[in-house]
């Protein structure tokens, strides 16, 4: 019994062991288990993106994303770790969530919190003041020294702007001035570091605010209140006492250091502020002397003046700045204060990034040299009275700027013969004129480039340094800007740096705009400026674009007309095969369609640049050149042969023929070889040929200044082609109106159209002209008798088919030129280049042929010299005919019809005109000649 009574107590002591044990244990084995759900259950409901909740009346979303609050410093926390209201909860808990309390792990910025303004503000109640979250976010806290984070130094301008700016909820609800903090912080010396540089140790709202105690300045504990600024300042800014010496009167540290203005007094951190002191007792003592006009002193042989205008000291931009602020070696200690002064004022005490620049401009390193003409800070701006560049008086003023620099760079001047001697290059009066010049001098408008625009008002430097504003590299960023948006279009370009594999040099805005001389885009002389521009380095598409209509019609004076960049783009010009580029496939018709209404695909497939000269490429137009060439060589050279030929005969048969003119007397008898429609016709024709031939041959040849000549004096091209069309209807309807004719004369000789055109009357070769050519050339060479011709001789044939054929090649190529809209829709593009082709050297051949072969047929044979006017006047005497014509003569007789033929001789006054007149179209004609030649042999193209 006591033995099982000591093994009762023993496993009572154990089991009493255990049980302590076990209550020891329970909480740390059963807390896990009896606390709210993990992170992943909780998100089963709120990573739900639409999942939201309500605060009052106010309907928030209270979705979490798993992947940011993965990237936030808590995202090794539980949920419950924050939301302590939720631990030990069920997964489904009551909306009406208590607020996250930070001060559980930030105990130290919950208690600057609640000092703070901000938590002053929050412990109202005030709906607009920030909690934590504001500013670090809930689920998606970053560290400081994340770029992402709101609290980042390079955000905090951003972050607090958001209440702190004007038109927030906060001054617009409180009506607390804000003053344009953010924007005025945006242009500081510290914004400016932020937002422009990206430099993340400037100073930021936080720096000199604090973080989490931001108190107003009227609290001594604020790191703003008055005495602790320097404090606050002196974080970033060391020896500020040694540089305050620099810019505050010497006095006031020796005697009065409590009038010593803290920081914001000067540098103010959002705008100008009123200073807590008046500076101007050393100024007073400095202008007892120097109030005085008469005050002057002798330097070097010259006689300085040191009187300084009050008024406009005053007025200036320096008013606020004391005489010791730049005469820094003032001694107050001395009797005479200003006694030690011996150097030049050192401007970069204030202005130390301009003087930074200047020293490194064109002007500072010939200062540096001493250069005499080298133009230092008090060329341009006055040591007393330097007024603000924003005001009119100023010479820095925008519309001063101009003059300013002239007194340097105009004509003559100092500077213009540095960089030109001997030529000056205008520089200002080439500005003047410019469409920059024009907008600031005659329209006023200072928002227009000027010289400091482009070449910087401290840092010019020339175009060949790598660093100038307007060095090449360097230029289209200057242009931008002002030109926004053309600077990014250009870089796209395949004239920018970078876009393509090429040895030459690429053109920059210089290049098509120049420099000084800048004219409107939409003005004439840009557009004709444009040819010869691209002309630099595309050297052949320029010449094959002078072939085309649109580039000779600009030769002449057509500004209209299409240039290179209404075809391929300004500054957005691309590669054909860029899909962007306005000439790939999908954008060449609306290309085409700006001046050509009605534009379409097949129509944009005329060859833009095509060369006659490559067979491989372009075969049409090569065949279509030399079967061209050939047919004008060959008729031409042949023409000519039987010209000369018979020039041979006739001087060895001259007093056969002359006996013939010497019997053209009075009394002599007439035969009416032309009816007066004939006459008319010919008249009607041979006006509208020679103005065919006058516009065709100066677009033709429009390189040449002749024909650039006949443009001005016709009224331009626009009335050149209009006249040319004109007589192209003309001939049209002449050409008609003979068809009608030769129809009606065979329906009234009633006979049939076979012997109608082999009949005597005939104007179409029959085996008769073939033997009396043959017989022509024996009598050329001496070994036969002249030919008996009959009323229309072969040659007179030849004239009649050459015109006949020319009307249908020349008309019918003239309207698929006139109207390439309407014809490319049944042939392709190309066809408007082949018919460009035939219809020019046709016409050349017509012309040739016309003023040289007809010519001599007609009028310059000697037997006929100086003219026959028989087209005029449509007789002929009755010797001549039978000596010219014995066969019409002849048939004449045999008809009876040579009594009603016969005439009465022609007016001499009216003969007389006749004769001028054909004097007249004879001159031109042999002129244009003679001007097509020498083009030919020594023109240019």
């Amino acid at each position: 019994m006591i033995v099982r009574s000591d093994r009762s107590l023993q496993h009572q002591v154990v089991a009493g062991l255990v049980l302590l044990l076990a209550v020891l244990l329970c909480p740390a084995i059963l807390s896990p288990l009896l606390q709210a759900q993990e992170n992943d259950e909780c998100l089963m409901c709120h990573e739900d993106s639409d999942m939201t909740g309500f605060h009052g009346d106010e309907e928030f979303s209270v979705y979490v994303d798993l992947k940011i609050f993965g990237e936030s410093v808590h995202s090794d926390m539980d949920c419950v770790d924050c939301h302590l209201d939720l631990s030990g909860i069920d997964m489904e808990h009551d909306e009406d969530v208590e607020p996250v309390d930070c001060s559980m792990c930030h105990e130290k910025q919950a208690k600057q919190h609640a000092i703070s303004l901000h938590g002053q503000a929050f412990a109202r109640g005030d709906a607009l003041a920030p909690s934590c979250s504001d500013c670090h976010t809930s689920h998606h806290i970053l560290s400081h020294l994340d770029p992402r984070s709101p609290t980042n130094n390079i955000n905090i301008p951003l972050l607090c702007g958001k209440c702190h700016s004007e038109g927030a909820p906060v001054a617009r609800n409180r009506n607390i001035p804000q003053d344009h903090i953010l924007a005025n912080y945006s242009m500081s010396i510290h914004g400016e570091g932020i937002f422009k540089k990206g430099l993340t140790v400037t100073a930021v709202c936080t720096s000199c605010h604090t973080s989490h105690m931001i108190l107003p300045h009227t609290d001594r504990r604020s790191s703003i209140f008055r005495d602790n600024v320097s404090g606050t300042c002196t974080q970033c800014h060391a020896r500020i006492e040694e540089v305050h010496r620099k810019f505050i009167e010497g006095e006031l540290w020796e005697k009065e250091p409590h009038k010593i203005p803290v920081c914001v007094d000067c540098h103010s951190p959002h705008k100008i502020r009123r200073v807590f002191y008046q500076a101007g007792a050393a100024n007073k003592d400095c202008l007892r002397c120097h109030a005085d006009e008469a005050l002057i002193m002798e330097h070097d042989g010259q006689t300085i003046s040191l009187f300084v205008d009050e008024a406009a000291y005053n007025s200036g931009k320096h008013s606020g700045t004391a005489c010791a602020q730049c005469h820094t070696e003032v001694s107050t200690s001395l009797v005479r204060p200003c006694e030690p002064v011996r150097s030049k004022v050192d401007c970069a005490i204030c202005h130390a990034d301009q003087v930074l620049q200047h020293a490194n401009s064109i002007h500072g390193q010939l200062a540096a040299v001493g250069d005499p003409d080298a133009p230092t800070c008090l060329d341009c701006h006055d040591k007393h009275a330097t007024p603000d560049h924003k005001l009119p008086g100023s010479p820095t003023y925008a519309r001063n700027v101009p003059d300013l620099c002239a007194r340097c760079h105009r004509d003559g001047e100092v500077a213009a013969n540095r960089i030109a001697p001997g030529h000056p290059e205008h520089i200002v009066g080439s500005y003047n004129m410019s469409i920059h010049g024009k907008g600031l001098i005659e329209s006023g408008l200072v928002v227009t480039a000027t010289c400091i625009n482009c070449h910087t008002a401290h840092g010019p430097l020339p175009p060949g340094n790598p660093a100038s504003t307007v060095h090449p590299d360097n230029i289209a960023h200057t242009c931008g800007t002002c030109h926004h948006g053309i600077e990014e279009t250009f870089q796209t370009s395949i004239h920018s740096p970078g876009n393509v594999d090429t040895d030459k040099e690429l053109p920059t805005c210089e290049d098509c705009h120049t420099s000084h001389t800048i004219s409107r885009t939409d003005g004439n002389d840009f557009r004709m400026l444009m040819m010869n521009q691209c002309g630099r380095c595309h050297e052949d598409e320029t010449n094959t674009f002078f072939d085309t209509f649109h580039g000779k019609v600009s030769r002449l004076g057509d500004a209209g007309a299409a240039k290179c960049y209404d075809c391929h783009g300004t500054h957005n010009i691309l590669p054909v095969s860029n899909t962007e580029s306005t000439l790939s496939r999908d954008n060449i018709v609306g290309t085409c369609g700006k001046c050509h209404e009605g534009a379409h695909r097949r129509f944009a497939g005329y060859l833009t640049h095509a060369t006659h000269h490559d067979p491989k490429k372009y075969p049409f137009l090569f065949w279509a050149f030399w079967g061209m060439t050939t047919l004008l060589v060959g008729t031409l050279s042949f023409a000519m042969i039987h010209t000369l030929a018979w020039l041979f005969r006739l001087w060895r048969s001259r007093e056969e023929w002359k006996k013939i003119r010497e019997l053209h007397k009075p009394g002599t008898q007439f035969y009416k070889r032309f009816s007066t429609a004939q006459r008319v016709n010919h008249l009607v024709m041979l006006l509208s040929f020679f103005t065919l031939a006058l516009t065709g041959m100066a677009l033709k040849f429009s390189y040449m200044g002749w024909a650039q000549a006949i443009s001005d004096a016709l009224g331009g091209f626009e009335t050149m082609g209009t006249l040319h069309r004109m007589g192209a209807v003309a001939l049209i309807i002449i050409f008609i109106f003979h068809l009608m004719n030769v129809w009606t004369k065979r329906k009234e000789m009633g006979i049939p159209w076979l012997k109608f055109i082999t009949g005597p009357y005939s104007m179409l070769f029959t085996k008769t002209d073939l033997t009396e050519f043959i017989a022509s050339i024996k009598w050329f060479l001496g070994i036969g008798p002249r030919p008996r011709f009959g009323r229309y001789t072969y040659w007179e044939k030849f004239d009649y088919f050459a015109v006949f054929w020319g009307v249908f090649i020349i008309g019918s190529t003239g309207f698929v030129l006139w109207f390439p809209e309407i014809f490319t829709r049944l042939l392709p593009g190309w066809s408007v280049n082949v018919a460009t082709i035939i219809h020019s050297d046709e016409a050349l051949l017509a012309v040739a042929f016309i003023f040289t072969v007809h010519f001599f047929n007609t009028h310059f044979r000697p037997d006929k010299f100086p003219m026959d006017p028989v087209i005029f006047t449509g007789r002929v005497t009755l010797d001549e005919l039978k000596h010219d014509k014995p066969r019409e003569y002849e048939q004449a007789v045999a008809d009876g019809t040579l009594e009603s033929r016969m005439a009465h001789p022609y007016p001499r006054r009216a003969e007389r005109l006749f004769r001028v007149f054909g004097f007249c179209a004879l001159t031109i004609g042999l002129t244009l000649i003679a001007l097509i030649t020498y083009s030919m042999l020594f023109g240019y193209r």
